[in-house]
Order: structure tokens, then C-alpha cells, then sequence
């Protein structure tokens, strides 16, 4: 007998199995002596008292459905596609076209997962950059060094459950299936990354790392393979594009060829950084919250006149991050590790930035964007890795900091009046939505917490447009996807329009 239960638990109830399974059997009136349960919905409810709610499948004859497997087929001697990028969105295309019965040959410009830790290890401590192996650049895509969530509001792509699934049979944790926002984590990542890379080769499909693609080969209109950094010529009947949203030679390619490309809004700000104990204490409305909880987190939007300010990838218990892909420029992100177990928790809290705020840019056309993207990383741009910061209680009265309290990027940061710097409408914008959300989550406006710019890097600013069969609308046989075509934002809803674009491959060709 199965059922099908909702139950709301304080944290010390939630994390005593005892308890739990007591709580479980009252509601469910199964004897806990014959009880199993799967828990298959986890939320954390911090309006007030922070309380748990659960839904949970019951059963008191050992039949709870388990996460099955996933079967992958031996491709080896199958039609082969190119798959540009090892990005979320590349893997998991690769992943699906595996078990479509097709080969995939993924070109990766940066190192596989354990070398491309050197690289960034040298970028933290403010030694030169490579740029084809960074925070952007190498297996993984920029999801591998950032915080690891699991969460979209996109639910038009498909199944968020196929992604996490994915990821539990790769050696996630199961509990990514059923919480509200999952999360993995940086160091969980990389091992998750080794055993994708293990299948798809066992499998047959093939990985070329450190080469990068830079021109197709065309048939006509149609692409038949691709050029590559180190000479080669590499063919295939289908090649899908997921090279991230910071390959600004990709978009520089399509620009000189007069391929089609557009123009995309993005947004731009800081990164945020509190103590965490604060963001602990404002969210859980304690002042000792139970060491029971997870470190908060927050997410907060504001709408002023004219465009949006929101906060977004928000990393409790995270570090700040260096996320340039080049020497001259300065970006930040933020990241974290499973535990999410550091003294400081960071934001990127953005202002939305149109086609409108381009004009001066127009000439370039659709690369207007990416062109205004690219100056204002140049105009933050200090010493190596240093970064601009300056405490938000200057920031809002228009200061510099003569001193600046502790923070987690590792490279180090400096005094700089972010007000004179970042462009007018966008500090003033800020200065509004930190207005609002310290009347939301009182305390947010502190001495204690810093602003360190740019983040820049939000999201694509070149959208690479596609027909509904996800071919480019000019290229036949190229599937642009993923964050740098700007049909997704972060590792799952990359990964579901990269499983997309492998099924209407396998459609095409009829596997």
C-alpha cells in the first residue's frame, strides 16, 4: 500500500530520523515498524519560524519507486555529430545522443576538469590568464566553478526531474531530486565531470580538448564541419554550438561572415558580499539561528521606472570569484562548495541593460551590446585580478571607503568609488533596489558588506536565432544552444535545450 502524504516539520524534527519517521508514520497511519518512505518534495518556509514542508510517498511493503540506471549505448561504429563546447548544455546534448544511438565528437577550446584547476589556481593568485582555460573556459563550461544550483523558472524547455536524475546517476546526491532549489557544488562537480567524460568515451563518443573552433566549413549554405586553432579540418552532417555566452569570438565570427545574429538585453552590476551569519540571522529572524539550518539565502527583485534590479546567483557560504577570460578586463562571480560552509555569503545584484543604452554602439550592430559589455569590463579594470570594491553604506551616500572590511576574492580587492565608475544609470538603479531590499530583509544596507565589481558576465548579449527546428535560420545542419545562443540561463535550463537539440537531431536523422 502506497501513500501520498504533506507534512510541515521544525529543522530539529526534519534532521532526527527518529523523529521524522515517527512524524511520518502518525500522519500516513502506517505502522513504523513495517514504514518506508521516499521524501519526493522538500521546501524550506522562512515567512516565519522556519518550517519544513515535505511531501512524502509512504509504504508499508518495501515498493517505493527507485531512481533507475539510465542505459547508454555503444556508439562507436554510429553516424557521428559535432558538439562545440563541454559546457552543461554540450554534455548533456552529448549524453542524449548517446543514448539516441549517435556519436558525439565534443571540441572543447579549454583542459579537462583536474588541469583546468591549475589554470584558475593561477588566476587567484594573479598570475596571467589563460584564455582558453579559466572560470569560462574548459570542461564543465562556467557552471563547473560556481555554485552548482539546480534551479530554473523555465518550465517550457522539459522535465527539470531528466537533468537531476542525470546528475544522481553521475554521483550527485539524491536529495537533488526533491529539493526546492538543489544544489551540488564546485567540488562535487569535478567528479561529476569525470564520470560524464568516462561514459561518453566508454561509450565511444569522443572529447578534443584544448582546440577551439574558429570558422565552419560550408557546403552552400549548409555547414559540413568545422576549422579548428590547431589546423584540422573535422566533419560531421550535424554540429551543435554550445560555446557558453562569454565566446566573444564566436559571435565576432558570425558578425565578419553576416551570418545571422541579434542583439540580446543582459544586465549588469556588483557582487554582493555579507557576512553570512548576518543573512543567517535576517532570514531565519533569530539572532542564534539552529545550527540545524542551511545557510540562507535570498533572492530579491526591484522594478524602478524605466528596468529591473534583481539579485540573482546567490552563493550562501560562498567565495567571490574572478571570471575574466582575458588580461585587461575585470568580472566577477561567485561560487561555492557543497557545504557551502564559508564566513561569507555574495550576490550579483544587476540592472538590466537594453538595446537603448547601446545607441553609441549602434555601428556595430547586433554586437552593440556585446561591444558595451566589453568596454565597461575595461573601464573596472585596476591591476590583474584586484578588484574595485567599496562598502555599501559609501556606495548609498556616494563616498569612497577609506577602509574595507574582510572579503572572500582571493586575488584581492582595492578602494574605488563604484558610483563615479559604474555608469550613472546603473548606480543609481542599484541605490534604489538596495533601498528596497533593506526595507524587505532589514539590515541588508550594513558596514559590513561590500560591493565588488563587475558583474558582467549574466547572461548573453548575441543572441545566434534558430528556427523551430533549432537549426540556424541561415545555416542548415548548425544547432545553436544553450547560454551563448541565448536560449538559456545557468546548468539546467542549458543542459534541458542541449537535450533538445540532440533529440531533433536523432529526429533528423531518423534514429
Amino acid at each position: 500500500m502506497r501513500k501520498i502524504i504533506q507534512i510541515k516539520l521544525s529543522p530539529e524534527e526534519y534532521n532526527n530520523k527518529e523523529l521524522l519517521k515517527k512524524e511520518i508514520a502518525k500522519t500516513s497511519g502506517i505502522d513504523s515498524r513495517y514504514l518506508s518512505f521516499m521524501i519526493t518534495k522538500e521546501s524550506l518556509d522562512c515567512r516565519k519560524m522556519p518550517e519544513y514542508n515535505l511531501s512524502i510517498v509512504c509504504s508499508n511493503n518495501n515498493d517505493l519507486p527507485l531512481i533507475k540506471p539510465l542505459p547508454f549505448l555503444d556508439v562507436r561504429n554510429s553516424s557521428e555529430v559535432l558538439v562545440i563546447g563541454a559546457g552543461p548544455c554540450g554534455l548533456a546534448a552529448a549524453l542524449r545522443l548517446i543514448q539516441k544511438g549517435l556519436k558525439p565528437i565534443i571540441i572543447e577550446r579549454g583542459k579537462p576538469v583536474e588541469e583546468r584547476k591549475k589554470d584558475i589556481a593561477n588566476i587567484c593568485r594573479n598570475k596571467d590568464i589563460n584564455e582558453d582555460s579559466n572560470f569560462c573556459f574548459g570542461e564543465g563550461g562556467a557552471g563547473t566553478f560556481s555554485d552548482g544550483k539546480l534551479y530554473t523558472r523555465s518550465t517550457k524547455k522539459g522535465n527539470i526531474e531528466e537533468i537531476l536524475s542525470l546528475l544522481v546517476h553521475f554521483g550527485a546526491d539524491e536529495k537533488i531530486v526533491y529539493q526546492s532549489h538543489a544544489h551540488i557544488g564546485t567540488d562535487k562537480l569535478a567528479l561529476i565531470l569525470k564520470n560524464i567524460r568516462k561514459t561518453i568515451e566508454k561509450c565511444g563518443g569522443e572529447y578534443i580538448f584544448d582546440t577551439k573552433v574558429v570558422d565552419f566549413i560550408l557546403n552552400g549554405n549548409s555547414v559540413v564541419g568545422v576549422k579548428t586553432s590547431e589546423g584540422e579540418e573535422i566533419y560531421a552532417d550535424k554540429t551543435i554550438l554550445a560555446t557558453g555566452h562569454s565566446a566573444r569570438d564566436i559571435y565576432q565570427l558570425f558578425y565578419d561572415n553576416n551570418w545571422d545574429i541579434q542583439a540580446k538585453p543582459f544586465a549588469v552590476g556588483v557582487r554582493v558580499e555579507h557576512p553570512q551569519m548576518l543573512i543567517n540571522q535576517i532570514q531565519y529572524h533569530s539572532q542564534k539561528p539552529s545550527l540545524l539550518l542551511p545557510p540562507a539565502n535570498y533572492s530579491l527583485t526591484f522594478n524602478t521606472k524605466d528596468r529591473g534590479v534583481f539579485s540573482f546567483c546567490m552563493c550562501p557560504g560562498g567565495i567571490i570569484v574572478p571570471s575574466m577570460d582575458r588580461e585587461g578586463i575585470m568580472s566577477v562571480n561567485g561560487m561555492s562548495n557543497s557545504l557551502r560552509s564559508g564566513e561569507k555569503g555574495n550576490a550579483a545584484v544587476v540592472v538590466s541593460v537594453t538595446e537603448e543604452d547601446a545607441e553609441k554602439y549602434s555601428h556595430f550592430g547586433a554586437l552593440s551590446l556585446m561591444k558595451l559589455q566589453e568596454d565597461w569590463e575595461k573601464l573596472l579594470y585596476i591591476n590583474k585580478q584586484i578588484a574595485p570594491a567599496q562598502r555599501i553604506t559609501d556606495f548609498m551616500e556616494k563616498r569612497t571607503s577609506s577602509t574595507l572590511c574582510s572579503c572572500s576574492y582571493m586575488p584581492g580587492v582595492t578602494s574605488v568609488n563604484l558610483r563615479e565608475k559604474l555608469p550613472e544609470f546603473i548606480s543609481e538603479n542599484l541605490a534604489l533596489g538596495f533601498e528596497n531590499f533593506n526595507r524587505k530583509m532589514r539590515g541588508y544596507i550594513t558596514e559590513e558588506a561590500l560591493l565588488v565589481g563587475l558583474e558582467s558576465r549574466t547572461s548573453s548579449p548575441v543572441r545566434i536565432p534558430r528556427q523551430n527546428d533549432l537549426q540556424h535560420t541561415q545555416l542548415k545542419n548548425l544547432y545553436p544552444c544553450g547560454e551563448g545562443a541565448g536560449y538559456a540561463g545557468g546548468i539546467t535550463s542549458s543542459a534541458l535545450d542541449g537535450i533538445n537539440t540532440a533529440n531533433k537531431i536523432a529526429e533528423k536523422l531518423g534514429v
